[in-house]
C-alpha cells in the first residue's frame, strides 16, 4: 500500500495595516532604533486596531483567502485547528468562531496552545489526521494578537511583538512530498522564564492582579535567549542527521521569526548560508504561532516543488521542534 503523506496545497496571511515602527515605538518607552535593530533586528510590527477585534477577526481574513486561493469550498473543509496564545476568550475555542466566520460547517475545530512553537505542533497533529486516510483536507491556522497581552511600558518586552495571521492547507498525497519527518519537544521547568502570570485558574484576574500587571508577557530575555539558541540549533541539525540531509540538500530553513541573532545562530549551526534562510522579522516583529506561515506565505514564490524544507520553532513552556517539509507545488 503506498504511503499517505500530508502535503502542504496552499498557504495565505493577513496582517494589519497599521505599522508600529522603532521611530513611535521610542515615544512611548525608552528605546531606539539602533537599540532594537542590534539586539533582535526588528524595525516595525504591525497592530490590530479597532474596538472588539481578536485573534480570529485576522485568523478568518488568512483562511477566507486561503479558500479562495486554492479554490476549496468551506463545505469540503473537515477539520481547523488554531494555534494561538491570544484566543478571543477561553473558550468557545478561537478555531470554532474562525469556522463560522468563514462558514466552515462540516468540520470539527479545536485550540492548541504551545506558544511559538504552535504552528510546527498543529502541523504535525494535522498531517497526522491526513495521512490515517480519513481525511481529505485539513486547514492548520497560525494567528496571534500580540499587542493584547504586550506592555507598551516595559522596554524589553514591548519592542518584540506584533499581530498576525496565516494558514496552509494540507491534502494527501502518495508522491514523494508533504511532511516528511518531524521531532517535537517541551520542557516544563521553562515555565519560570516565559509566561503570563495571571488570567488562569491558579491566579484569575482581579484588580490585584490587573493592578500589578500581570496579564502581560513575562521573559527573562537572556536565559530565553540561550535555551532558543541551543534547542532550535540543535533540533534543526538532529532532524537534517536523522533523514540524511546535507546542507546542499536544503532549499531553506524557515524558522521562528523571534530573534535575528537567533535565526542566524541557528542558519550557521545548519551550515547554511543566510541566502537559504527565510527572514522577515523585520517587518513583522515576532508574531508567535503565525512566523511560520507568514514567512512561507511571503517566500511562496520562490518555492519550487521537491524543495525541502526545515521549519523550527522555540517557544514558552518550554516548546521546541522541527519539521522536515517537501515542498508540494511549483509557483503560481
Amino acid at each position: 500500500m503506498e504511503k499517505i503523506r500530508a502535503a502542504i496545497t496552499g498557504v495565505h496571511a493577513w496582517v494589519p495595516e497599521y505599522r508600529l515602527d522603532n521611530f513611535e515605538l521610542s515615544r512611548m518607552v525608552d528605546t531606539s532604533d539602533e537599540w532594537i535593530m542590534q539586539r533582535v533586528g526588528i524595525k516595525e510590527r504591525r497592530i490590530l486596531k479597532g474596538e472588539g477585534l481578536g485573534t480570529s477577526d485576522m485568523a478568518d481574513k488568512a483562511v477566507a483567502g486561503l479558500l479562495e486561493k486554492t479554490g476549496t469550498s468551506p463545505d469540503e473543509v473537515e477539520i481547523l485547528i488554531c494555534a494561538t496564545i491570544t484566543p478571543d476568550m477561553f473558550f468557545p475555542s478561537t478555531a470554532n468562531i474562525i469556522s463560522d466566520k468563514v462558514g466552515i460547517k462540516n468540520a470539527f475545530s479545536f485550540d492548541i496552545s504551545a506558544a511559538c512553537s504552535g504552528f510546527i505542533y498543529a502541523l504535525h497533529i494535522g498531517a497526522s489526521f491526513i495521512e490515517t486516510g480519513r481525511y481529505r483536507k485539513v486547514i492548520v491556522v497560525g494567528a496571534d494578537k500580540m499587542s493584547s497581552i504586550t506592555d507598551y511600558t516595559d522596554r524589553t518586552t514591548c519592542p518584540l511583538f506584533g499581530d498576525a495571521a496565516a494558514a496552509v492547507l494540507l491534502e494527501p498525497t502518495i508522491e514523494n512530498v508533504g511532511v516528511m519527518d518531524q521531532i517535537l519537544r517541551s520542557d516544563g521547568m521553562g515555565r519560570k522564564y516565559l509566561y503570563l502570570k495571571a488570567g488562569g485558574s491558579v491566579r484569575p484576574a482581579s484588580h490585584e492582579t490587573v493592578d500589578a500587571k500581570e496579564h502581560f508577557i513575562y521573559q527573562e530575555g537572556q536565559t530565553v535567549f540561550k535555551f532558543a539558541v541551543t534547542f532550535m540549533s540543535d533540533v534543526a541539525v538532529e532532524i537534517m542527521q536523522k533523514n540524511n540531509l546535507k546542507p546542499e540538500d536544503i532549499a531553506y530553513l524557515v524558522p521562528h521569526q523571534a530573534n535575528l541573532r537567533i535565526i542566524e545562530a541557528t542558519g550557521r549551526r545548519m551550515g547554511l548560508p543566510m541566502e537559504k534562510v527565510m527572514i522577515n522579522i523585520d517587518k513583522y516583529g515576532n508574531t508567535t504561532a503565525a512566523t511560520i506561515p507568514l514567512v512561507l506565505w511571503e517566500y511562496e514564490p520562490r518555492l519550487k516543488k521537491g524543495d525541502n524544507l526545515i521549519l523550527t520553532a522555540f517557544g514558552g513552556g518550554f516548546t521546541w521542534g522541527a519539521v522536515w517539509v517537501k515542498w508540494a507545488y511549483n509557483p503560481k
